[in-house]
């Protein structure tokens, strides 16, 4: 809202200082500092009231070290990183971007099933919380609603460069040449990125025209597939990974803020040209999005590190898992999550194992049989005796190698 005043303010009136809101980097630098006021400062108010309301966390005794002393501490946190999410954004972003209001449907959508999980849980005294095939309903709904929007609607769009002979000739004419003029039109596409190949670009219709032409106009089908399993995958993979202190919000904080250098490098056609990857034309605005969540993240970090004053509960760390999967979705880098999100994969992967393997084992030799002391992976090094505060740690720098990595793949093909 206050990107549209000021816009007013500097064509009617010509206010001074009213174009600074005209910059990118000045309107994430501001949202990302109310954010985290926001979440510094009345988050305390957040987790006071929690406790008043007794919205404590009950705690099932799995021989976990320092797990008794949790019970009782304020869960649903998640309400925190979410009003300090969406109020920056509010103000500073452009709320009448697709991309904007995407990611505001998702925080909503993702939050109120969480929050009705975790309200289950607590207020209903019913420790299964909301059952899985609602919360999977509810995910693939928001699949089928990004999808179909980042498909159908006209404002998402690429522009694709032109062959690099064109390129020599425009270059040839005049070597100063604007980057733009490097492009093609804005176009409708369902490519997307694949990492550490030579030719870096996958187009889904790809999955169906090799069968027939004439099924690209059933491309819309593959992609939003494709969207639903990403999706309800990553928001699992961050449900997983939200059991001990500060870890899901210190992992999901490092993976934002990559997938924020991604969405400013491709909604710049200055950058796109140079490191010649996919313009994504007005998916720039996303950085003011994931500015005011990395804040409010780092803010809830703040009261949730060892030893945690609140928890996220189901609130927070689903819609943390469905904002990291739109964001990626949206910038075409959703190939690059088993990288980025390396943490969540190994969380997902380390139950998935042990269920399997205990169940194999089972019909095989009559007695389950585990892999790991106990899944997910953090417990089973919590199992192996070490401190929550360090596997934490340890995990975040993990996570750095990995958005490193990432981030590297700009220019590994």
């Amino acid at each position: 809202m206050l990107f549209y005043l000021f816009e007013f303010l500097k064509q009617h009136f010509d206010f001074p200082g009213s174009s600074l809101l005209g910059y990118i980097s000045f309107r994430a630098a501001m949202t990302i500092i109310l954010s985290l006021l926001i979440s510094t400062i009345y988050g305390k108010r957040i987790i006071r009231f929690l406790q008043k309301q007794q919205v404590g966390e009950t705690i099932r005794d799995l021989g976990l070290e320092g797990q008794v002393e949790k019970a009782g501490t304020p869960t649903m946190g998640g309400i925190i990183i979410i009003i300090a999410t969406l109020i920056p954004v509010l103000l500073f972003a452009k709320i009448d971007n697709i991309y904007i209001i995407l990611l505001v449907v998702t925080t909503l959508w993702m939050g109120t099933i969480g929050f009705i999980d975790d309200y289950i849980k607590k207020f209903k005294r019913d420790k299964g919380g909301l059952k899985g095939k609602f919360k999977v309903l509810g995910q693939v709904g928001l699949g089928i609603i990004v999808g179909a929007t980042l498909y159908f609607n006209e404002n998402v769009t690429i522009k694709e460069k032109l062959p690099i002979a064109q390129q020599k000739e425009i270059l040839a004419e005049n070597p100063n040449v604007e980057a733009s003029k490097l492009f093609k039109a804005e176009e409708k596409s369902t490519k997307t990125t694949i990492p550490f190949v030579k030719e870096n670009e996958f187009d889904y219709a790809h999955l169906v025209t090799w069968i027939s032409p004439s099924l690209e106009k059933y491309a819309w089908i593959i992609f939003i597939l494709v969207t639903i399993v990403i999706i309800t995958a990553v928001s699992n993979g961050a449900n997983l990974t939200d059991g001990i202190d500060g870890l899901a919000a210190g992992t999901s904080a490092i993976i934002v803020l990559t997938l924020g250098i991604f969405a400013w490098l491709s909604g710049n056609i200055i950058f796109s040209e140079y490191l010649n990857i996919m313009f994504i034309p007005r998916v720039e605005e996303i950085t003011i999005y994931i500015a005011a969540f990395v804040g409010a993240l780092i803010g809830f970090l703040w009261y949730n590190t060892y030893p945690a004053q609140v928890f996220m509960g189901d609130t927070g760390s689903l819609t943390i898992g469905g904002i990291i999967a739109v964001i990626a979705i949206a910038v075409r880098k959703e190939w690059l999550i088993p990288v980025l999100c390396g943490i969540f994969v190994a969380e997902n992967l380390s139950v998935v194992m042990q269920v399997g393997w205990f169940k194999y084992t089972k019909q095989k030799y009559g007695e389950g049989r585990r892999i790991f002391k106990m899944a997910p992976l953090h417990h089973h090094y919590q199992k192996s005796g070490y401190h929550e505060s360090k596997i934490a740690t340890r995990f975040w720098i993990i996570g750095i190698l990995l958005a490193i990595v990432s981030i590297v793949t700009l220019k590994i093909r």
